[in-house]
Order: C-alpha cells, then structure tokens, then sequence
C-alpha cells in the first residue's frame, strides 16, 4: 500500500499513521520502518510467489430459471457474489515492476524486480489505474492482462499525494473492459464489498466483506493525509495494491491502498481510497500527467519549526509575485538589517474551520477548486485580520 516520507524525499521524476478522531491508526516514515510499525504496501515482491497466469472469464447473463435449478445449493447471494466477479475479474490486471541496475565489475547493466501488484481498467484506450507505490522507482513496467496477455507499460501520470497512477499499454484496446465506476459519496457502514486483487502473486483472487467504517485518514507516501478513507474487513494482502473494491453491483468504490497488520498479512483492517477522489484525479493525470491544485501562491516555513517557534497557526514564509495571495495583501516573512527574522501573516482558519498544520491547509484546500474564493484568517503582529482569497492553479 502506501508509505510515508518527508514531502522532500518525493523523487523529481514522480509529480501527505492514519489519524481518525476516533480510532488512530498509525503510518510509516519510510519503507525500513514501515515493518517495524506495521503497516504495509499491498505490494508483492516479484521475488516471491511465483504469478500464477489468470485464467478467461466470459461476461456473466444473469441465470436462467434451468440454472438455478441446477445451482439449487447456492444462495441468491453467493450467485450474486459470482456473477461479479467472473465481470469484474476481467477488468483486473497484474502489475509487475522492474528496475534496471549496472554491476559494479562489469559495468553491464541488468533488471532486477522491485515487486508486483494490481490495478484495473479505466478505458478502452488502453489506461489503467493503480497505486502510486507499485509503480515506484520502475525503469520497465508490464501488465498482465486476464487473458494472460503481457503488455509494456509506460506511465501517464502520478498522484503520490492520493497515491494514485496511471499507466498506458497499447495494441489490446479493442478486448479491453473497464469497470463500472460507482460512488463513494453514499457509502454506509455494515455494506457489502468486495476486493479482486493478486495477493502474493496469485491471480485473480476474491475476498468479501463489509465496510467496516468511513472516513478514516491515512498517510500517502509524500506524508500527505488522504481523507474520506474507506476501511474494510474483505481479505487484502501483499498484491493487492492498486486493485479495485466493488459493491454488491460491481461497480468501483475504491482502490484498496494499505493495511494494518502486525506481522505483514491481513489482520481484518484494510483501506481504499475512496472512489470519488479517484474519479476527479484520474481525468487529470490522463490530461495533464499531474493534478491541478488550488491554492494561495505561498510557501510555508515547515510545521516543526513553527512548534519550535511558539507559533499557532501555518507560517507563511513567502509570498510569489503577482500571485493571489500577493494581491489580497499577504504578507511573508522579513529579515532585518541585523539578520533577525519578523513574521508576517500566520494561517489560522479558512471560512471558519481551524488551520492548526500544513495538513489542515491543505486538506481544506483540496475540497475547493481553481477559481473558488475563500476567506481566510491570519494573524500578523498579534491582531487577527480575515481576507477574501480567490484560489488559483498551483503544482
């Protein structure tokens, strides 16, 4: 699933412990440690099980009166349940990732396998979505499709913020078959789910369960927080990274993401990013191959500096020339002649709601689009002023 860093540690080739009011779940500042704190990325090391080829499934009609007589034994349920997955599985790719090395002696250069993991048809023009962290670091990626075809795959675009990818392959666009994009917005505690993935290198596998609660917070792998999270008890292991979580209609509400576990297999505690972020980054990362932001203009002094500083509130540091927030009049930081640094406007609320952290910042932010005017309150020399900001495209 995911992993958290420092927002600095981000390669510049690739474009924030999960804290729930009521149930804190903790994060990871790296890989090294993620297995300490135990939680970990639905990815499967390649090394590992060996990928076992998926097997054709046809499009499921719904059962005639003659077939369920001969399936007297199974439940409208189970029926239900079947008839999804031999659909759905068609749309679930496996995703294997391989990074390209040189030996030391002989200077020749060779690919060694970074891991594995899942993802799912968005299109027909050949894109398909996964996490972030399966495709992390790839020199070469290839998807396999449920047709046991392998692709090449070249990446589209990134959201380490979402942890979220898109991938392209090519030459199979007229058998591919996206799956039905559902809503998050309406989703209830105690529903029925399930997630398809390829759990330790196995193909295709199913698990069932609930929706166990909703709007968990997780870390993304640059230290952002992903909000609106949905967890879930279905089965999900190592390789089900970037595969997808359907309803009891099949449709998409969710990219399984991350799980926490002590000892690195599932412990009845997974989450998904909830599909209806997905369905506003996706577009942008196919257009765009980055997501357009909104935001202020500003650069922030980092939130342990603050601490140590005495300071409530998200510091600016500076303000960027013909920016937004430059014409509401914000100000940044200043240095005197004799090197002694006077702060200038500190964050403390948006329309209201407290801004306490950089994450609050941009938690509130991600909610609102370019364009939209947001009133914000600052506090500079100890009086507290509030100004409208119009909010504009930022990376």
């Amino acid at each position: 699933m995911l992993l958290q860093g420092k927002k600095s540690q981000v390669p510049p080739d690739h474009p924030e412990e999960i804290h729930h009011k009521k149930s804190p779940v903790v994060g990871w500042p790296g890989l090294s440690l993620l297995m300490a704190l135990g939680i970990f990325l639905l990815t499967q090391p390649a090394t590992g099980a060996g990928f076992l080829a998926p097997r054709s499934f046809a499009v499921p009609s719904p059962p005639s009166s003659s077939h369920l007589i001969a399936n007297q034994s199974l439940s409208p349920e189970e029926l239900n349940t079947i008839a999804i997955f031999e659909q759905a599985a068609q749309s679930v790719v496996y995703i294997t990732n391989t990074a390209v090395r040189r030996d030391l002696w002989s200077l020749n250069t060779f690919e060694v396998p970074q891991g594995s993991g899942s993802g799912f048809i968005w299109n027909r023009k050949g894109h398909i979505v996964t996490n972030y962290h399966v495709i992390y670091g790839a020199d070469s990626i290839q998807v396999v499709l449920d047709d046991q075809s392998t692709h090449d795959a070249h990446i589209i675009g990134v959201d380490p913020d979402h942890d979220l990818a898109v991938l392209q392959i090519t030459g199979a666009t007229n058998t591919l078959r996206p799956l039905d994009v559902g809503s998050s917005r309406d989703l209830r505690v105690g529903q029925r789910v399930l997630a398809i993935g390829n759990p330790f290198g196995l193909d295709h596998t199913l698990t069932t369960g609930v929706v166990s609660a909703l709007g968990r917070s997780i870390k993304s792998i640059t230290g952002r927080t992903i909000e609106g999270v949905i967890q879930t008890d279905a089965a999900i292991n190592p390789g089900n990274s970037g595969g997808p979580l359907l309803n009891s209609a099949g449709h998409l509400i969710g990219v399984n993401t991350q799980i926490v576990s002590p000892s690195g297999a599932f412990a009845g505690i997974g989450f998904a990013v909830p599909v209806d972020i997905v369905k506003r980054v996706i577009p942008q990362l196919i257009q765009y191959g980055k997501v357009i932001r909104p935001g202020l203009g500003i650069s922030l002094i980092p939130d342990l500096i603050a601490i140590r500083w005495g300071v409530k509130g998200v510091v600016i540091a500076k303000v960027h020339p013909d920016s937004m927030a430059a014409q509401a009049g914000l100000q940044g930081l200043e240095e005197s002649q004799a090197g002694r640094i006077r702060l200038g406007d500190v964050i403390i609320s948006i329309d209201g709601e407290a801004v306490r952290t950089y994450d609050d910042l941009a938690r509130i932010l991600d909610r609102h689009n370019v364009g939209d005017r947001i009133s914000l309150k600052v506090r500079r020399n100890g009086k507290e002023r509030t100004l409208p900001v119009q909010l504009q495209a930022v990376q």
